[in-house]
């Protein structure tokens, strides 16, 4: 058991008897009231999210949260298939487990995949990825007066924005946290 100050997001939790994934926590001191911990979980299995509210002295019980490391294989209409580097062991996940990471999945590509009671609960995937560049306007020239951008299509499917001299074939870098172009790889 651990204080609900202690909660932090990704942490696994047991709320009201089922597992849950804390996605978000905010500590609170309203005014002259008491503190307290301001969480969204994510129900496990159910996926279903909900905004629970603890006193800061309370006590949550933590649940093991087991992640190794797999590599994406490829996407089929059952879903999206993982394999374990030391075990070639396949593992198939649901769009839905995904969610924004399904942008920017590319073959071989290393996540990490966090489990609890052996069930997936969620993909953590690298800080940035390189994906090719696989349709982008041309850049009109003498229209950089500022700094302008135009709209590139990913391997993925993924539309970002891309400064203008970015051309169809290259490699960029985009931040998978924020899904913004880093540079050229």
């Amino acid at each position: 058991m651990a204080a609900a100050n202690d909660l932090r997001k990704g942490m696994a939790i047991r709320y009201n008897g089922n597992p849950a994934i804390v996605l978000e926590v905010q500590h609170r001191t309203p005014g002259n009231l008491r503190a307290f911990v301001q969480a969204i979980i994510r129900y496990i299995g159910t996926g279903k999210s909900a905004d629970v509210r603890f006193t800061s002295t309370e006590k949550v019980e933590v649940v093991d949260v087991s992640r190794r490391t797999l590599e994406f294989s490829y996407k089929d209409p059952q879903g999206f298939h993982f394999m374990d580097p030391e075990s070639y062991e396949t593992v198939t996940l649901n769009p839905e487990l995904l969610a924004e990471a399904k942008d920017y999945l590319t073959e071989n590509l290393p996540v990490e995949v966090l489990s609890i009671e052996s069930k997936p609960v969620q993909v953590e995937l690298p800080s940035s990825v390189q994906l090719k560049v696989v349709e982008s306007a041309e850049g009109v020239r003498g229209d950089s007066a500022n700094n302008v951008q135009k709209s590139a299509v990913l391997e993925t499917g993924k539309s970002v924005q891309v400064p203008l001299f970015i051309k169809e074939g290259e490699i960029v870098k985009i931040d998978t946290r924020t899904g913004a172009y880093m540079g050229r790889a």
